[in-house]
């Protein structure tokens, strides 16, 4: 394989998907865009524009569209941007149309339900011949796509793979930096999603700039006490993936999540009302906070802030006495060790 893939699948046309066909194609990669959804399939054949998910951003002709999985795994290099509780069912659907030395780029965040794991244990377990890296970062689809500075982060254990990746989607405005740290890549980029969110219900709830930062800070002692036990650095959570990410998604409404717990914190709907009418593009941090609770749990790490939020969405627990909560919890000396 060349140092730059010369054909690049992306499997689902999301909002973050179409940002990476639109980023691969610049880079130079012939590139071929999957989508099951033929309103998505239609707007970009007809109108050279995802409609649906990423309003606003041309697709040049070059990227291909099809609704056949075959096809995009007939490519280089596939790149997985679905939802993290539909990776393990793709991964089934494609594991008989793919070679084994076929990489894949893992850019979807979360936990999966059930069994509790990471992206990469999850396409592991499947597709276990194949080489893997992750892409994780503070990216906003829309600003990537239309051409903004935005720097990312490529977790890949490979150098010439990762140099493969680098090289197929990077440029001059989107810049991919290396790490050999898949597990504490892909902590960075699930646990953000829950902290993100419990950062919106403060805002909601007018607790003021002190509180937001206070919740980012300890957010980052619960990333980095479940990274440690899964085998991550904590220095890689010092980097893009990690306070980079948590730092974007936090600290701008635009964010999915943020946006999320905002409606939450005002109080204008019932959660389980907010959750229903949010169903097709429901925040990433949903189920995480569901998943990682309950990881938490089961190895006897101390998430707090993540069973807040968890209990807010799945307990119907009031927020007010969830906060409660968290106020009244003993006063401690500062480590990873220690809770919020």
């Amino acid at each position: 394989m060349s140092i730059s893939p010369t054909h690049i699948g992306v499997i689902s046309a999301g909002a973050w998907g179409t940002a990476l066909a639109v980023l691969a194609n610049r880079a130079g990669s012939r590139v071929t865009l999957y989508s099951s959804n033929p309103q998505v399939r239609a707007s970009i054949k007809g109108k050279r524009t995802n409609d649906t998910y990423l309003p606003g951003i041309f697709l040049d002709p070059n990227i291909a569209v099809t609704d056949q999985l075959s096809q995009a795994c007939a490519c280089d290099m596939i790149i997985l941007a679905i939802p993290s509780q539909h990776m393990r069912s793709t991964c089934i659907a494609i594991s008989d149309q793919l070679a084994a030395n076929v990489p894949l780029v893992i850019a979807t965040k979360g936990i999966e339900r059930g069994s509790l794991a990471m992206m990469s244990e999850v396409v592991s377990a499947i597709l276990p011949q194949n080489p893997l890296a992750v892409l994780s970062g503070p990216n906003f689809a829309a600003e990537a796509a239309r051409g903004l500075p935005t720097a990312t982060t490529i977790a890949c254990q490979d150098e010439r793979l990762a140099g493969q990746i680098l090289y197929g989607i990077g440029g001059k405005y989107f810049r991919p930096y290396h790490t050999d740290d898949i597990i504490g890549t892909q902590v960075g980029g699930a646990v953000k999603n829950v902290i993100a969110i419990a950062c919106g219900i403060a805002m909601g709830r007018g607790f003021g700039e002190n509180a937001r930062s206070a919740i980012i800070t300890r957010g980052i002692a619960e990333m980095t006490r479940l990274c440690l036990f899964k085998g991550g650095r904590q220095e890689t959570l010092m980097g893009l993936s990690g306070i980079g990410d948590l730092m974007l998604t936090c600290c701008s409404e635009t964010s999915r999540n943020t946006s999320l717990g905002l409606e939450l914190g005002q109080r204008k709907q019932p959660a389980k009302a907010i959750l229903e009418a949010r169903q097709k593009r429901l925040a990433e941090g949903v189920t995480t906070a569901d998943s990682v609770t309950e990881l938490a749990r089961k190895i006897g790490i101390s998430m707090p802030i993540c069973t807040a939020v968890r209990d807010i969405l799945y307990e119907e627990k009031e927020i007010d006495e969830a906060i409660q909560h968290l106020l009244e919890r003993p006063f401690v000396t500062e480590t990873l060790q220690t809770s919020f």
